[in-house]
C-alpha cells in the first residue's frame, strides 16, 4: 500500500509455497509477498511501485505484447517468465476467479489450483442455475422472481428488473421502466433466458465470508456504493464499499439478519465442497424494511484486499495500545488462505467499523485520469491504484481511504465530496 497507510501486511507462515496469479495486482495484496507467497501480475506503474518495496522475485511483473495488451490469468500462466519461475520453485497456485479455461490452462501447465472447482462457481453465480441450487434458501431470501425467455416477458405497469445468466458489477442487470424499454430488449434478445425480479428500491450492502473445513466465518458488512456519478454511467454498477456508513444505515437486528443469510449460504457451499472466500450482496427494501439477497459471488470478492488491510490496521493499533479485546484475530485474506490449505481456523475475523474505497471506471466522459489528479488525491492521504484499462466501465483508478466517504445512502460526506472534486 501507499505510504499514506501505516500498517504492513506481514505474511503469515504458510505450510507450503503459494503463487497468486492475477490480471490486476490489487487482487493479490491482501498479504505482503514473501519467499513463500509470490505474486504474478501485469506490469503497470502502480504494480512496479508496489513491487519495489519487496525482495526481488516475490513479485513477478509481466509485460504483455502490444497486440495482447494486459494479459489475463491464462496468458500469465503460459508466459515464459512465469513457467521459468515454476520450474525453479514449484508451488500451489491461487487465482482471483477460477473458470473452466483457467482450469484447463493450469492442467496443461501441470499447476495445482487451490481454488474451488470452476463448475461449482458457475452453478452458484449463474442467475438461472442459482435458483435451483439455492432451493429453499432462494424462497427464503430472494425477491419474487420468475425465469423465462425475454420474448415472454410482459409489461404490467410497474418497473421490474431483468437479469441475464451472467453479469459483471451490475452489467447484466436492467431496470425496465416502460413497455417501450421492454420491447427494445425483446427485439434484441428474444430467446435469451432472463430472470425477472421485483424491483426493490433501497441501499445495498455486501459481506465477505469464508467456508473453512469446520466453520463459516462472516466478515464485516459494508455499504455498497452503486451507480454514483462520476464514477460510472451505469445505475447498477458497484463502484466501492464503505465500512463506516454501515453503522448509521443498519441497526443491529439488520446486521444480524445479513450475517445469518451469509452463514446459511456458506453452509450450503460447504456441503457442495466449497472452500475459501465468497461474497453476498443484499438490499434493504425502503418500503418494507425487509432484507433481500441480490447476488452471490462464488469467488474472492474485489473488496477483500482492502478489508484485510483495514483489519490489519486495527490489529496493529490494538497491539500498540494494548487493547485487551476487539482487535485480535485474523484478516479475511488470511482466513481465505487457511481455508484453502485445509488449516484449522481458531481465531475470529478482525472487526472494522470505518474505511472506504471507490473506483473510477471508464465512462463516456472520463477515459483517463491525469497524473496531477492522482497526485492531488494522494495529497489528501488516500492510497491510489491505477489500471491501464480502456474498455467502458472497466477500472481506471481505485481510491482507498482509512475513513468513510459516505454520509448516507447515495450521498457523499465531506471526504467523499473532496474525492469527487479532485477526480471530476
Amino acid at each position: 500500500m501507499n505510504v499514506a497507510f501505516s500498517a504492513t501486511l506481514h505474511p503469515m507462515n504458510l505450510p507450503k509455497p503459494i503463487t497468486y496469479i492475477t490480471r490486476d495486482l490489487e487482487r493479490a495484496i491482501g498479504m505482503d509477498p514473501s519467499a513463500d507467497y509470490t505474486i504474478v501480475a501485469n506490469k503497470t506503474p502502480y504494480a512496479e511501485k508496489y513491487a519495489s518495496r519487496f525482495p526481488a522475485g516475490s513479485v513477478i511483473l509481466v509485460n504483455g505484447t502490444p497486440e495482447d495488451g494486459v494479459l489475463g490469468t491464462r496468458e500469465l500462466m503460459d508466459h515464459p517468465t512465469v513457467k521459468e519461475k515454476f520450474t525453479a520453485k514449484p508451488s500451489d497456485v491461487l487465482v482471483f476467479k477460477n473458470t473452466a479455461r483457467v482450469e484447463e490452462a493450469a492442467a496443461k501447465s501441470g499447476l495445482h489450483l487451490l481454488n474451488p472447482r470452476a463448475q461449482l462457481s458457475e452453478t452458484v453465480e449463474n442467475k438461472m442455475s442459482q435458483i435451483e441450487w439455492l432451493g429453499e434458501l432462494g424462497k427464503k431470501y430472494l425477491p419474487h422472481h420468475i425465469i423465462m425467455p425475454a420474448k415472454n416477458l410482459a409489461w404490467t405497469g410497474e418497473p421490474f428488473i431483468v437479469q441475464w445468466a451472467h453479469g459483471h458489477t451490475g452489467g447484466g442487470t436492467l431496470l425496465i421502466n416502460s413497455e417501450a424499454e421492454l420491447k427494445i430488449i425483446q427485439q434484441k434478445f428474444p430467446y435469451r433466458v432472463s430472470r425477472r425480479t421485483t424491483y426493490i428500491h433501497g441501499p445495498s450492502f455486501t459481506v465477505n465470508a469464508i467456508v473453512a473445513a469446520d466453520k463459516i466465518l462472516v466478515g464485516n458488512t459494508s455499504y455498497q456504493i452503486t451507480g454514483m456519478a462520476p464514477f460510472t454511467d451505469h445505475q447498477f454498477t458497484t463502484v466501492g464499499n464503505d465500512w463506516g456508513a454501515t453503522h448509521s444505515l443498519l441497526n443491529a437486528v439488520e446486521v444480524e439478519c445479513i450475517e445469518t443469510m451469509a452463514s446459511d449460504i456458506g453452509k450450503k457451499l460447504n456441503i457442495a465442497g466449497w472452500r475459501g472466500l465468497y461474497g453476498v450482496d443484499i438490499i434493504r427494501d425502503d418500503k418494507s424494511g425487509q432484507i433481500y439477497l441480490i447476488e452471490i459471488n462464488a469467488r474472492q470478492p474485489a473488496s477483500t484486499s482492502f478489508e484485510s488491510y483495514l483489519q490489519n490496521e486495527n490489529r496493529l493499533q490494538g497491539r500498540l495500545s494494548k487493547v485487551a479485546t476487539g482487535f485480535k484475530g485474523i484478516t479475511t485474506f488470511e482466513a481465505h488462505l487457511k481455508a484453502l490449505l485445509g488449516e484449522k481456523i481458531d481465531q475470529p475475523l478482525i472487526p472494522i467499523n470505518d474505511g472506504a474505497q471507490i473506483v473510477q471506471r471508464v465512462t463516456k466522459t472520463i477515459k483517463s485520469v491525469p497524473t496531477e489528479k492522482i497526485a492531488s488525491l494522494e495529497s489528501l492521504g488516500h492510497n491510489i491504484a491505477t489500471y491501464p484499462n480502456t474498455d467502458m466501465n472497466e477500472d481506471l483508478v481505485r481510491i482507498q481511504s482509512a475513513r468513510g466517504i459516505i454520509e448516507t445512502h447515495g450521498v457523499f460526506n465531506s471526504r467523499g465530496k473532496e474525492v469527487v472534486e479532485k477526480i471530476s
